[in-house]
């Protein structure tokens, strides 16, 4: 995909139907919705995912963040929460992406690459084509306990810009952006979209004034209908 300067914004993390509006208002075009990790912010339980992916209103995206590696038991939970998306935030066996194809027409799928090194170069281009984007992320997936997101940390964004220029598929930016430093991320990598979650939060909690500081850096000049 082509580098483009002003990206999809998908919030992550979102917590409840107030935050999901307050992040549309801001003129995002995805919400992510954390369910069980062994680690990180914005967990919420699968009732509550559904109750906020049945209240967003398309075209807004809903993205189900799931730790779950096996295809049987990402189609039982997408089942009861009903989101348009899939994100699988750890890696799974190749043939689970046929397998959820099958079990879940028109439901996207997007995998998570964690950027550790020049690996995930192939990591991403193993997974080309049999996913809808890739989203690329600062976790890592080698550690005791499981880092598969919200670490706050960014990642070597010119592995990034690789990633972004040799795969076929959009690609998200994640991993430690925030107001301050997104529009530099956004110039380097040229992403499809970028993923926020720990950077537009005060005390957990969804902070309109960061969440508008970050918009204007990814789409300046942006003005927030009120």
């Amino acid at each position: 995909m082509d580098a483009l300067r002003h990206p999809r914004i998908k919030i992550c993390c979102i917590l409840d139907r107030s935050e999901a509006s307050m992040a549309i208002r801001w003129g995002a075009s995805a919400l992510g919705l954390v369910s069980g990790m062994p680690s990180g912010p914005g967990v919420i339980d699968d009732d509550a995912i559904a109750d906020i992916a049945a209240f967003v209103p398309p075209p807004i995206a809903t993205f189900l963040l799931t730790s779950r590696q096996s295809a049987e038991g990402i189609v039982e939970q997408h089942r009861r929460v009903r989101t348009s998306t899939i994100q699988i935030v750890d890696a799974v066996p190749m043939e689970a992406y046929d397998a959820l194809r099958k079990e879940l027409p028109g439901v996207k799928l997007v995998q998570v690459i964690h950027v550790t090194g020049r690996s995930s170069i192939d990591e991403a281009l193993t997974v080309d084509g049999k996913v809808d984007a890739i989203l690329l992320d600062s976790g890592n997936p080698q550690l005791p306990v499981k880092e598969l997101g919200g670490t706050g940390r960014a990642h070597d964004w010119s592995i990034s810009r690789i990633i972004r220029e040799r795969v076929s598929v959009p690609v998200f930016l994640a991993g430690g952006l925030r107001p301050e430093n997104v529009r530099e991320a956004i110039d380097i990598v040229g992403p499809f979209g970028v993923d926020v979650c720990s950077g537009v939060r005060t005390n957990g909690r969804l902070d309109e004034r960061r969440l508008g500081a970050f918009v204007r850096a990814c789409v300046p000049p942006f003005s927030a209908g009120k």
